[in-house]
């Protein structure tokens, strides 16, 4: 399992390399990883965890899902300025969401059946003094200040405040409270939270006297170094109504040819083989987009299931005039214009017009030609009058889909 998990780059740094290989090779163990309710989804860089959670149970390891009820009140330090803390109430109906998008990924029968477990629990009972004497005596201010999330907020502007500096503590006692009531002694996380998975096991060991182990996977950025997530402002959310399975297939497809085989190791469970064969038709035949498709079609199934698979495939064939649109479903429809160009108008304006105002053209004489040359499709059929207007072109009676030339689209809502 060790072998297997480095050479799918999941492993950016670690404990002790050696003892983990053993530990997953031996017999069963009891391992976690957290979520924190920071948004009412989870997204890409949590299902590299989910996965990885998966790929451990896959392997006959029992995994423990945390939701942080508590630490999500507080969230953990970001590297340039405070947090805002959200009402109580919605970090716990955000709690519900994400143990619903955990449980989709793990298995709950058998000998190795997973657990959902909530930090509030052990959390919220805790008074302050015990905090402080039971957990809060093992921790030395000066390794704190060393943390890569801590220094960088003392280093800033900001300043970091008691609430964040303490993120670390809480973390640590998460582990600890696995450890003595599950025998739990593995934790899995972002490479970002290194400093918050290590004070678990510093924690462990110093309260227990037994050595505990950490794995920290590499963040995901495109080959020239874009991250991203909720702080960059574009999240790939795993829930449908916050990034559509439209969008979540549509971005996986358009990964670039030198990310695409990181990418089906890290967010696929293709066996080596056909990595390596996708690897190889990636550099001989690149043009025909293979792995890209394989990878869109495997980590879409994965989340959001075949059907809605299907129907975005169908989608993306159908917008390009190699399909019926007639034949999507509205809700696959309006997922897919909505990724487009778009604009809201009355059906009796022209196409002309909306042609200017979704920027397929840059002024109506433009549109007028382009009409004019036959280069202009509404539900992908040809316009033929200059002045023809949207009418009675309507799918669903509220939508349609404009075309300039063979890719250039646009959607169009009426009034």
């Amino acid at each position: 399992m060790w072998d297997e998990i480095t050479w799918r780059g999941l492993v950016h740094v670690s404990t002790n390399a050696d003892e983990l290989r053993e530990l997953l090779a031996g017999e069963p163990i009891t391992y976690y990883c957290g979520f924190d309710p920071t948004a009412p989804s989870l997204h890409l860089g949590n299902l590299v965890q989910l996965l990885l959670l998966r790929r451990l149970q896959l392997a006959g390891h029992r995994p423990l899902g945390l939701v942080g009820g508590s630490t999500g009140l507080i969230g953990d330090p970001r590297p340039t300025a405070e947090r805002t803390l959200n009402d109580a109430a919605v970090v716990a109906e955000w709690v519900g969401y994400l143990q619903q998008q955990v449980s989709k990924f793990l298995s709950f029968e058998g000998d190795n059946a997973a657990r959902l477990v909530n930090n509030l629990d052990w959390t919220a009972p805790l008074s302050a003094i015990d905090f402080l004497r039971d957990v809060g005596k093992h921790f030395r201010v000066g390794t704190m200040l060393k943390k890569d999330a801590v220094s960088a907020r003392l280093n800033s502007d900001a300043g970091i405040s008691y609430t964040e500096f303490s993120y670390q503590i809480l973390q640590g006692m998460d582990f600890l409270e696995l450890y003595r009531s599950y025998g739990c002694v593995l934790q899995t996380g972002g490479s970002d939270q290194w400093g918050n998975l290590t004070s678990g096991t510093d924690l462990i060991h110093k309260a227990e006297g037994v050595s505990a182990h950490a794995i920290g996977t590499p963040l995901i950025t495109n080959s020239d170094g874009t991250k991203f997530g909720k702080s960059e402002g574009n999240a790939i959310w795993l829930d449908p109504a916050m990034t559509s399975p439209y969008a979540f297939y549509q971005f996986w497809l358009n990964t670039d040819d030198a990310d695409v085989i990181e990418r089906l190791k890290i967010f696929t469970f293709l066996t080596r083989a056909e990595i390596e064969r996708l690897e190889g038709a990636v550099a001989a035949e690149p043009f025909k987009r293979e792995a890209q498709r394989v990878l869109a079609w495997e980590v879409t199934s994965l989340v959001h299931g075949v059907a809605a698979t299907e129907a975005a495939i169908a989608a993306a064939a159908a917008l390009f005039g190699q399909g019926e649109l007639s034949a999507l479903d509205d809700a696959t429809l309006e997922q897919a214009l909505r990724e487009l160009p778009h604009t809201t108008a009355p059906a009796s304006s022209t196409i002309a017009q909306l042609l200017v105002d979704t920027g397929l053209s840059p002024s109506l004489a433009a549109a007028r030609r382009s009409i004019g040359e036959g280069g202009v499709y509404v539900n992908n059929v040809r316009v033929d009058d200059e002045a023809s207007v949207l009418g009675g072109s309507l799918l669903a009676g509220r939508m349609a889909v404009l075309r300039r030339g063979k890719k250039t689209l646009a959607g169009v809502f009426a009034e």
